[in-house]
């Protein structure tokens, strides 16, 4: 018999701060009825400079808080660089579907024409086991331009894609990509969609911009589908928003990002 109470709990969608609201956004348009709780460790930004062993650490207290306190049905690590160094590790600690951030390298290495492509993510991402295993197993044949971008997640935690200061993080950052023949570019943190626009202004139309969040929104439906847990009610979900940081800076931050108007509560865990 189908437990419809399961079915009405909230997926958990984490990311290290207002990053993957980027990758919330696109869970809300392709699943409208089902109910989210957004979660962002402000205070521990950015994840991109830390050790596997803090990352895990957070990871496992942030869970226990939304196992606990709100009874996740699911949980979408919106987060690259925590998918990269912890989700092994929250797999195997809990038993519902966990869903992580890949980096689309796959997609870029099967659609260039230049044999050319460009990554680019937080320092800890760039040089993490995971992006090497990605661009081995897919990137065969490929020349692959891995960029760790220090700060750049920064300017979008204050809310200032379009800052001089962000601005002249992606002139360094993208240069070299934009010289390079790259026709793909990979955008490895869920913070740098909301800088979309400023690196189109940079690289140019010949490069084309690929980020996970439509293939998270997917996987989490077929995750919800096989599990027999998706929400059947007929009203649009509800959306909640915490954070370990300043509840009004990422209420402000987050309502430019979205273009809504969010209000977050600050938790401890």
């Amino acid at each position: 018999m189908q437990d419809t109470n399961k079915n009405n709990l909230p997926i958990g969608v984490f990311d290290s701060g207002v990053g993957g609201l980027s990758v919330l956004r696109e869970l809300k348009r392709l699943l409208p009825r089902e109910n989210f709780i957004f979660f962002g460790d402000q205070l521990n930004v950015p994840y991109g400079e830390k050790s596997k062993q803090q990352l895990v650490g957070f990871l496992y207290k942030i869970t226990d808080y939304l196992t606990k306190n709100h009874k996740v049905k699911m949980l979408v690590l919106a987060c690259n660089t925590a998918t990269c160094y912890a989700i092994d590790e929250l797999r195997e600690k809990y038993s519902f579907p966990i869903v992580g951030t890949v980096p689309a390298l796959k997609p870029a290495a099967l659609k260039t024409k230049t044999g050319t492509i460009a990554v680019i993510s937080t320092p800890a991402t760039s040089r993490s086991p995971v992006i090497k295993k990605l661009i081995e197993n897919y990137c065969k044949g490929v020349k692959v331009i891995n960029t760790g971008c220090k700060n750049l997640e920064n300017a979008v935690e204050e809310g200032e894609p379009d800052s001089p200061v962000a601005i002249s993080l992606l002139e360094k950052y993208l240069s070299p990509i934009k010289n390079s023949g790259a026709d793909y570019l990979v955008l490895a943190c869920t913070h740098y969609p909301f800088l979309k626009r400023e690196i189109k202004k940079i690289v140019g139309p010949r490069i084309k911009l690929l980020d996970s969040g439509k293939a998270i929104a997917r996987r989490t439906d077929f995750l919800l589908k096989t599990g027999n847990i998706k929400n059947k009610q007929k009203k649009v979900g509800e959306t909640y928003y915490f954070t370990t940081g300043d509840p009004t800076k990422f209420s402000k931050v987050a309502s430019k990002l979205l273009k809504l108007k969010i209000e977050a509560e600050k938790v401890k865990v």
